[in-house]
């Protein structure tokens, strides 16, 4: 019976081991390793370099954003892994689950890939408002639940217009301005990163999109008014903006918005609100 029980453990630990070689390398949020470090020396300094080097455009690691996000969204770490070896690096990959009870094969991930000459890149569309900062991503992700009709999370949170601030124009951040001209954000926030510009592909990199509704009565306007903004930002390039009111935005201040001088203005504006009207 205890010849059987040896049998047994030995069988077990080998057959640990050979899943672990055969899948990757797993670290926990906190650093653990899931086998020894002289084994995996090499994955580890990847994963590592990734949490240590990789930054969002204010600075912070992954992991900080992570832990911020967390706070407001549907989102739990599950731990670190290395991905398949490609021609142009090598993926380190974050898996994260939308619950703490979540099944593994529900969990979501985050992939950034570390080139030959050492450069860390983040890759996943959906996870490129990161880049942007943890604001972002959070309103990228509440966004998502909304749509999927997740409960729980911080709705709140899309609606406050210090959360845009990342999103800067000619006439100062998104957020501040909608506070100066006294605007409520609606429903439909839509956050998110567009890899291609168009169906072409003649221009390989992609887009940051940023879409909210508004209510606004800003200072020196004889009316509430409604309408949707938009901005676009390519990479490498400052925020654009492209539909009506967001033009209005970066070229005016806020208690000039809606003084709509010129006959062709107010055609484009109340052209813009018939569709919010209906």
């Amino acid at each position: 019976m205890t010849d059987r029980r040896v049998l047994r453990f030995w069988f077990c630990l080998c057959l640990g081991l050979g899943l672990s070689f055969s899948l990757g390398l797993r670290i926990l949020p906190g650093g653990l390793a899931g086998q020894s470090e002289d084994v995996r020396a090499e994955d580890n300094a990847l994963i590592n370099q990734v949490r240590s080097t990789w930054r969002a455009r204010d600075g912070e690691t992954a992991e900080q954003i992570f832990a911020k996000v967390a706070k407001v969204a549907h989102f739990v770490p599950r731990g670190w892994e290395l991905g398949r070896k490609t021609d142009t690096g090598e993926p380190v990959v974050l898996s994260w689950a939308a619950h703490k009870f979540d099944k593994t094969t529900d969990d979501h991930t985050v992939t950034w890939e570390v080139g030959r000459d050492g450069t860390v890149t983040l890759v996943t569309p959906s996870a490129k408002p990161m880049e942007l900062g943890w604001r972002a991503f959070a309103l990228s992700l509440l966004a998502d639940e909304v749509t999927s009709n997740e409960t729980g999370g911080s709705r709140r949170f899309l609606h406050d217009p210090a959360n845009f601030n990342f999103v800067t124009t000619a006439q100062g951040k998104l957020g501040d301005l909608l506070r100066r001209s006294r605007c409520r954000i609606g429903d439909g926030v839509k956050v998110h990163y567009l890899p291609t510009v168009d169906e072409q592909q003649t221009v390989k990199d992609g887009l940051w999109r940023v879409q909210l509704s508004v209510d606004c009565d800003g200072q020196g306007a004889r009316y509430s008014t409604r309408d949707v903004i938009i901005f676009e930002k390519r990479e490498g390039h400052d925020w654009e903006p492209q539909s009506f009111l967001a033009k209005r935005i970066a070229t005016y201040a806020p208690e000039s918005w809606f003084d709509l001088a010129e006959p062709k203005d107010q055609e484009a504006f109340e052209a813009a609100r018939k569709p919010l009207a209906q």
